[in-house]
């Protein structure tokens, strides 16, 4: 374990992996980081699927609300629980991994991690861009695409060469503008009478479930900031209080605009541009969305560094803004969703094996995030046999969509005759069954 003396509160992120964390970030640091990774431009337009998951039995208002409040509490609850690892010993997410896997086998979710990461920290470019655009569009302004990429990717660059003045900007800054903006948001929407609609509680829980994906696909990204809080209190609980107050703010608000658009996602951020103010408080919130693209470039960094020890992570972080950067102007937004959705059932069972083996079993005591931690390979048992309970669980996307993917796990289902319900969650399924497997073979290797 690292100490967990505080140093100057200027201090700044290592730049190898040989150096020891600053212990600097309090509570508030870390709240106003995860209370901004929960408000996402993307997060009004995915209130669509929080309302309707099923595509045929919409929840109502209060149901949706509910599922919001659920769903985010379960997965913040697990996010954090991922970061107090990080806190601590110290290491990163990935080489967190070393401990579970051990060093040459946590290679194999760190790749998947960078590959992740590179997807969304793209993807969030192609949102700064065409958020940007809509403001410039409404004064008649043609700005191109790619400029708007290029501006983005070169400040999210910017703010990952110093990752902890970055935290302590969002805390003294943007977060008090993001929270005027969301209270202006409401005030604006709510106003002009939206129709909610009755709908039911039938779907209740897949939108549950859709939440809790929502805020574990974070989870491979805890640790690396949880390394640099002053206790593992304050990483939980700024995770935690952070985030849920933020995405469920988020939701509501874009089940408000979905509502007064007809429940179509590609114009749901019409009514926050034609707010009174709206191109002000929604500039906010668009520029906002660079805490984003930087949290997946700096976490790629780190990905990195588990391959890479010894270099430096400000060569790493110009190097990933570049990719990141060009993938955004040149690969179809559309392309990166698919292949997001399988990468996000890969760290749900992971960290119930993570969670089960540090916690309950009693190995963070020992945690071995050495380069020469040995192999485990026992624990990549339940990991895979979690990957599969959530594709056993999930609402497969349509053949279109996956193509072969849902069709191998359509016939998986027919073979053994299992149907899922509307009530059964594929992440809470998943963690339950890592979780357990992960329980079982402790037990009856310590017999």
């Amino acid at each position: 374990m690292t100490s967990d003396v505080i140093v100057s509160k200027h201090a700044e992120a290592p730049l190898t992996l040989d150096e020891a964390p600053p212990k600097t970030l309090g509570v508030l640091d870390q709240g106003a980081l995860w209370a901004n990774l929960g408000v996402s431009l993307l997060g009004f337009s995915g209130a669509i699927a929080l309302i309707n998951p099923l595509q045929d039995r919409p929840l109502s208002f209060l149901a949706a609300i509910a599922a919001a409040v659920v769903g985010s509490l379960i997965g913040t609850a697990m996010v954090a629980l991922a970061a107090i690892p990080g806190q601590q010993t110290g290491a990163p997410a990935m080489v967190l991994l070393r401990g579970l896997f051990g060093a040459r086998l946590s290679y194999v979710p760190t790749v998947l991690n960078i590959i992740q990461m590179l997807g969304w920290g793209a993807f969030e470019l192609w949102v700064i861009a065409q958020g940007a655009q809509a403001i410039a569009g409404s004064f008649g302004i043609e700005v191109p695409y790619a400029v708007w990429v290029v501006l983005g990717g070169a400040i999210t660059v910017a703010l990952t060469i110093r990752p902890l003045g970055a935290v302590r900007l969002l805390r003294r800054y943007v977060t008090a503008g993001v929270i005027i903006s969301m209270i202006w948001f409401a005030v604006a929407l709510f106003s002009r009478g939206p129709s909610l609609g009755a709908g039911t509680w039938e779907a209740f829980a897949p939108s549950v479930d859709y939440v809790i994906a929502l805020s574990v696909s974070w989870v491979p990204v805890a640790a690396d900031f949880a390394r640099f809080s002053r206790s593992g209190r304050a990483a939980f609980a700024g995770v935690v209080g952070g985030y849920t107050i933020a995405q469920v703010a988020c939701l509501t608000l874009g089940v408000a605009a979905l509502a007064l658009v007809g429940n179509d996602p590609d114009k749901v951020w019409d009514p926050f541009v034609a707010a009174p103010l709206g191109w002000l408080f929604f500039g906010i919130l668009v520029l906002r969305e660079t805490d984003q693209s930087f949290v997946n470039v700096y976490s790629t960094a780190m990905s990195l560094q588990n391959l890479l020890p010894r270099l430096d992570r400000r060569i790493i972080s110009v190097g990933t803004g570049v990719v990141v950067t060009l993938l955004a102007i040149f690969v179809e937004a559309e392309d990166y969703i698919a292949f997001l959705g399988i990468i996000g059932a890969v760290f749900v069972p992971m960290f119930g094996v993570l969670a089960v083996d540090y916690f309950l079993l009693g190995r963070g005591a020992n945690w071995d995030t050495s380069e020469n931690a040995p192999s485990r390979w026992l624990m990549v048992l339940p990991w895979v046999l979690g990957f599969a309970a959530w594709w056993m669980l999930a609402a497969l996307p349509t053949a279109e969509e996956m193509g072969w993917w849902s069709g191998f796990w359509t016939g998986v289902r027919e073979a053994i005759g299992f149907v899922p319900q509307p009530w059964m969650s594929a992440a809470i399924g998943a963690f339950l069954v890592s979780g357990l497997v992960t329980l079982a073979l402790g037990r009856l290797s310590r017999r």
